[in-house]
């Protein structure tokens, strides 16, 4: 159970954009590294890198090469899981061994002169170029220093807001909801009883606690009662669409910024995406764009433009 409010279709769109521009290549370790004492030891060194064109395996009159693996590694990455470490290596050379066998008899018939495959080859083309571009142009805007200094303006805009910190016990129907306040009434712990008569699953972990949240972060018939309470307070049945609540607020607090490493995923998305406007923005206005199908033209622009006010409202 998750009295959390749900978030909005738009922010889980902008997550799961921002999951695939991150994925795609930052130029910097994880910024939890500003957080590491300077004075850590120094990792091993690495070993040297191998050439990209190093021969390592000949099939026939064709050569498979490390550039070839590091290509087949990224292309098999979710394969390679289900194969142990120590395979790996000769798993993505038996790989490359079928591919390279199977192209040149394809080739040999005829399949790389079809108007499919050269169509086929063009989006390839594209795309890789499109995630190198991406790569060498937009990521690596977002380096350490880029980061720090959009935590720093974070840090100095952010505006506290009131959290409590609370309990709740969960169950089905009111009349178990008051069955519940008279125990507690009667002196019985709340801890020892939530973890009884909840159905919140991790509630019964926890003696039903919720940690510190703020008032958006729940439903609202649930956030404004335990904003209502005093801490030490138990309140009456709370009804909300997961059920009846007793909730007990333990503490409450005026919210601080959270440190860097909870908030770099979002603080670099933000920057992933200023410089994916800033520069492939202009690409796109200098280019002429004709879409015949005028239905089909107002949706792309439709999108768009929704996509471009959902970042402008939800940057900080």
């Amino acid at each position: 159970m998750n009295v959390h409010a749900p978030r909005g279709f738009h922010q889980v769109l902008r997550t799961m954009a921002g999951a695939l521009l991150l994925g795609t290549a930052l130029g910097f370790a994880p910024v939890a590294a500003l957080a590491q004492d300077a004075a850590a030891p120094a990792a091993p060194a690495a070993a040297a890198p191998v050439a990209p064109e190093t021969v390592v395996a000949t099939i026939g009159d064709q050569t498979i090469t490390e550039a070839d693996i590091t290509f087949a590694t990224e292309d098999l990455r979710q394969e390679l899981q289900r194969v142990r470490p120590e395979e790996r290596r000769a798993f993505l050379i038996n790989v490359l061994i079928d591919m390279k066998v199977m192209a040149k008899a394809a080739k040999a018939a005829g399949m790389a002169d079809t108007d499919t495959f050269k169509r086929h080859l063009q989006y390839l083309e594209e795309r890789e170029l499109r995630q190198d571009y991406f790569s060498d142009k937009v990521a690596t805007m977002v380096t350490e220093e880029s980061l720090k200094a959009a935590y720093d303006q974070y840090v100095k805009d952010f505006k506290p807001v009131e959290e409590v910190h609370a309990r709740h016990i969960l169950v089905a129907t009111e009349d178990e909801a008051k069955a519940v306040k008279a125990e507690l009434d009667a002196g019985k712990p709340f801890e020892v009883l939530a973890m009884e008569k909840t159905t919140d699953p991790s509630g019964k972990q926890n003696g039903g606690d919720l940690g510190f949240f703020s008032k958006d972060m729940m439903v609202p018939e649930f956030a404004d009662v335990a904003f209502t309470l005093e801490p030490g307070k138990i309140s009456d049945p709370v009804q909300t669409q997961f059920g009846w609540h007793i909730i007990k607020v333990e503490e409450k607090r005026m919210s601080s910024p959270p440190p860097i490493e909870q908030v770099q995923q979002q603080l670099a998305q933000d920057l992933m995406f200023k410089a994916f406007n800033d520069i492939v923005g202009p690409l796109k206005k200098d280019a002429k764009l004709d879409i015949p199908d005028a239905a089909l033209a107002a949706a792309v622009k439709k999108q768009a433009d929704s996509a471009a006010e959902d970042e402008a409202g939800t940057t900080p």
